[in-house]
């Protein structure tokens, strides 16, 4: 009998360790790569100006990825799309993320009736339709930033305060916190000096999650005409430019912004779940 070949152990391992190195590190690539391509093709192109004689004008017909109705280069138009939409994201994450993290740290610090109050808050903003508030909310103040960065991080906080809730009431009986109060420090001291710094990678993780929610929101809000204004590039607008213009068989006024968005909302999910499962333990299930 000849005997069989079987992979060392050690040479399994290595193997998984750098496939599980690679697959968390490739939503981040991913997005380095889309951040370049957003803030360096405008520059390197240049301004552009609008040109009616060369608009619709297919891929590779004297442009890389064709142009839009009004004669601008699609890819760069894009781009200029996407940095607006990951800008506007990011803001919206922020925003959301430090108002879930205030609330839950007010509501856990001063407990009671008070927390009680602040629960049944967050229900009550759970339950409301969160594109509806929005739409509403944005059409306020109809192509301002800052109506979409509001409307979005009026109605994504709670999940944040959920999250931070959960973790600082357990932190709170940690015998170290016990120590303090007992100490005699106040309860702005605990908060800040103990609870806070307790949650730091939960908090990190919730604003990474909620990126992909604000793409989407703000194309939506974009793409149904209450975001951004109309002649201000986002992957929202462009997207909402390009149903008319698919009717004349310019499919790739369509296909190109909606591309970048799908890659970019998969390539943040990803980052997301990456995040997590480094900073979170495993058995610590907190966004279902």
């Amino acid at each position: 009998m000849t005997a069989v070949h079987q992979p060392t152990v050690r040479g399994e391992s290595r193997w998984v360790t750098v496939r599980d190195r690679l697959t968390h590190a490739a939503p981040w690539i991913v997005l380095g790569v889309f951040a370049v391509v957003a803030g360096g093709w405008p520059i390197v192109a240049g301004e552009q100006t609008a040109d009616f004689a060369q608009a619709l004008r297919a891929p590779g017909d004297g442009t890389l990825l064709g142009t839009d109705h009004s004669g601008y280069d699609l890819g760069v138009r894009t781009a200029e799309g996407l940095r607006i939409s990951l800008i506007i994201a990011l803001a919206c994450a922020v925003s959301a993320t430090v108002l879930g993290v205030v609330v839950g740290v007010a509501s856990v610090t001063a407990g009671g009736w008070f927390d009680a109050i602040v629960m049944r808050i967050v229900d009550a903003v759970n339950a409301l339709p969160h594109l509806v508030v929005g739409v509403v909310i944005a059409a306020m103040w109809r192509g301002e930033p800052v109506a979409i960065i509001a409307s979005i991080a009026l109605t994504h906080w709670p999940a944040v305060a959920r999250v931070v809730r959960a973790e600082l009431l357990q932190a709170t009986s940690a015998g170290w916190v016990e120590t303090a109060r007992l100490a005699g420090a106040s309860r702005t001291f605990v908060a800040t000096r103990h609870l806070l710094p307790s949650v730091s990678g939960q908090v990190l993780v919730a604003m990474t999650v909620l990126l992909p929610h604000a793409v989407w929101h703000e194309t939506t809000l974009s793409f149904l005409g209450v975001g951004l204004s109309p002649d201000a590039a986002s992957l929202g607008t462009l997207l909402g430019q390009a149903r008319g213009d698919v009717l004349t068989g310019a499919w790739w006024t369509l296909v190109v912004p909606g591309v970048a968005l799908i890659v970019t909302a998969l390539a943040c999910s990803g980052a997301a779940a990456s995040l997590r499962r480094a900073t979170l333990p495993p058995s610590g299930e907190v966004w279902r």
